[in-house]
C-alpha cells in the first residue's frame, strides 16, 4: 500500500526510534507502572508514592502485580493502621483516594474487577473552613476604618512633596529632599 495524503507513511529502518526489543519491552510494562508513570504533577506524584510505598510496606507487596490480589479487607486494615497512627483524617482520606485512583485504572485496563477502595468508609472532613477565628463585627468595622485614616495622611504627604517636586522638575529646577 503507497502512502497518501490520509495515510502517514509507515517509518523505515532507518528512521524507527523504538527497537524491535524496545517495543516489547515497552508492552509488557505493567498496569500499576504505567498508571504511576502516567502522573505530570509533581505534588500528586509525590503524594501518590508516598501513599503507595506506605500501603506496600503495610501490605507486604513486592511486585507490582501484588495488587491484583488486593481485597477491600485489606484496605480497612491499612485504613485502621493509619487512624492508629494517629493520622488525620485528611491525610488518611488522600491515601485512600491515591489507592482508589489506581485501582480505578487497573479497572479501566480490565486487569481487575472492581475497585476494593470502593465502598471503604473515609474518615469525616473536620472542616473545609480554616481553623483560624472569624473576626468580631467590631474588630471588623476598626479595619474598614483603619485604611481611610492611612489613606489621608499618604495623600496629604504626596500633596505636600511629590506634587510640588514633579512639578519644579517639569520647569527645570532640583528638587531637594
Amino acid at each position: 500500500m503507497k502512502p497518501t495524503q490520509n495515510t502517514p507513511a509507515l517509518p523505515t529502518k532507518s528512521n524507527r526510534l523504538l527497537t524491535n526489543e524496545d517495543f516489547h519491552r515497552l508492552a509488557e510494562v505493567p498496569p500499576e507502572i504505567e498508571w504511576f508513570a502516567n502522573i505530570n504533577n509533581a505534588q500528586t506524584r509525590r503524594s501518590y508514592e508516598n501513599a503507595m510505598k506506605d500501603f506496600m510496606a503495610f501490605t507486604g507487596i513486592a511486585r507490582p502485580e501484588e495488587f491484583r490480589s488486593i481485597t477491600r479487607a485489606h484496605i480497612i486494615a491499612w485504613r485502621d493502621e493509619l487512624t492508629n497512627r494517629e493520622l488525620s483524617g485528611t491525610t488518611i482520606r488522600h491515601r485512600l483516594a491515591a489507592l482508589s485512583s489506581l485501582f480505578e485504572y487497573l479497572c479501566d485496563k480490565n486487569t481487575v474487577t472492581h475497585n476494593p477502595v470502593k465502598g471503604v468508609k473515609r474518615p469525616v472532613v473536620e472542616s473545609y473552613e480554616g481553623k483560624t477565628p472569624a473576626l468580631g463585627d467590631h474588630q471588623a468595622r476598626q479595619l474598614l476604618l483603619m485604611p481611610r485614616i492611612i489613606q489621608r495622611s499618604r495623600a496629604s504627604a504626596t500633596e505636600r512633596y511629590w506634587l510640588p517636586c514633579s512639578i519644579m522638575r517639569c520647569a527645570g529646577m532640583s528638587c531637594a529632599g
